[in-house]
């Protein structure tokens, strides 16, 4: 009698706490919305698994001596696996759009506002609500989501609020996978179908020596304005260089493939710990989720309004303001948005390269602004 006592609180249901029996379900939800609706599913389907196994009753697997919290610990908790996943972006990113048409750069700024407009919410947030309480550093980290740019988000999180990582992380890829249903009702809201009809100049060819020199250039920018970006914006301008030299095709092709799935799986499950109960069951959750959406539908607004601006000024060559959109750095989904709104407005008019351009500033400036905050908050 006494064995079978000892047998049955060892088991996983006797030790079943209320917390672990909501977060299971919820990590199902978010497999389902990987697997069956494709939302982020390369990120979405880890991190959800990550988190199952971080709620298991008494095997503490997400604990520091567990599988999870020794995958955090080598990668997340030091900044090294978003890293890695940058250098694989930019060994996957073509800045020839940015280059062809370099205004477009300020569109991507643009968006990157709902960033300090959500850091400033989150303090205002806290201090409206005794339940929540969010430091600067935590304001900062939550603000980043509004870069619809998940390595930053987690890279952030990790350095200034690491109890936050979890609902971050999660807000930030639900976010980027939402892309098609959130933006288009703003970007219509924003323009008039005239301008939505605005037809592009076709952008110019950019030769291989302008790819070449890009990546140094802004890297040695970064340097000498914000070196506090440069872990990010160094692995981003690495993995670029390698991508357009010409001479380096086996560490590209690593680089792009097999490296970057490699650390996407790993960054997963170690996201998916900080899924745990005790962790993510908080009012601050739902107070990030709220705010990390109220960043991603400013972003998406100052970018198109800026697009607007712009036409204003100079009306020689107008730009469709629905690229202004782009500026978030949801690569390439957001462009495939601004194409598809485009074309439904004048199907002859294709906004997808034009749309790139913004789109891979955006990815540039979410990680300057985390350098920023990064160098404010610490």
């Amino acid at each position: 009698m006494i064995q079978f006592a000892e047998l049955w609180h060892a088991t996983g249901i006797a030790n079943f706490t209320a917390g672990q029996a909501v977060m299971m379900p919820l990590c199902l939800v978010l497999l389902y919305l990987g697997i069956k609706r494709g939302f982020e599913p390369l990120l979405l389907v880890p991190i959800s698994f990550g988190g199952i196994l971080a709620n298991i009753p008494a095997a503490d697997i997400a604990g520091p001596d567990g599988f999870l919290g020794i995958l955090y610990n080598m990668g997340v908790s030091n900044g090294l696996f978003p890293l890695m996943i940058f250098m694989g972006v930019g060994a996957m990113t073509d800045f020839g759009p940015l280059l062809a048409h370099p205004k477009t750069a300020l569109l991507g700024a643009a968006a990157q506002f709902g960033i300090f407009t959500t850091l400033i919410g989150a303090l205002a947030l806290s201090g409206s609500f005794d339940s929540i309480h969010f430091s600067l550093q935590d304001a900062a980290a939550i603000g980043i989501i509004g870069g619809a740019d998940g390595p930053t988000a987690i890279f952030l999180a990790s350095q200034l609020a690491p109890d936050l990582l979890g609902a971050i992380a999660i807000a930030a890829y639900s976010y980027m996978a939402l892309v098609p249903i959130i933006q288009p009702p703003i970007m219509r809201l924003l323009t008039t179908e005239s301008e939505r009809k605005i037809k592009m100049v076709q952008l110019r060819p950019v030769k291989q020596i302008e790819k070449i020199i890009f990546p140094l250039l802004v890297l040695f920018t970064c340097i000498a304005l914000i070196p506090d970006a440069t872990p990010l914006i160094g692995a981003l301008m690495f993995g670029n260089l390698i991508r357009e030299c010409g001479v380096v095709d086996r560490l590209s092709e690593t680089a792009s493939n097999s490296l970057i799935n490699i650390v996407t799986i790993l960054l997963g499950l170690s996201v998916g710990s900080k899924l745990a109960a005790d962790k993510f069951l908080a009012a601050e959750t739902l107070g990030i989720l709220l705010l990390g959406l109220l960043a991603f539908a400013i972003g998406t607004a100052a970018g198109v309004l800026l697009a607007k601006t712009m036409n204003l000024v100079s009306r020689k060559n107008p730009i469709n303001p629905l690229i202004g959109a782009a500026g978030v750095s949801a690569v390439p989904m957001a462009a495939r948005v601004v194409n598809k709104v485009g074309m439904e407005a004048n199907p002859q008019n294709f906004l997808l390269m034009h749309a790139m351009g913004p789109n891979v500033a955006g990815v540039l400036g979410s990680a300057v602004a985390a350098g920023v905050l990064l160098a404010l908050t610490r």
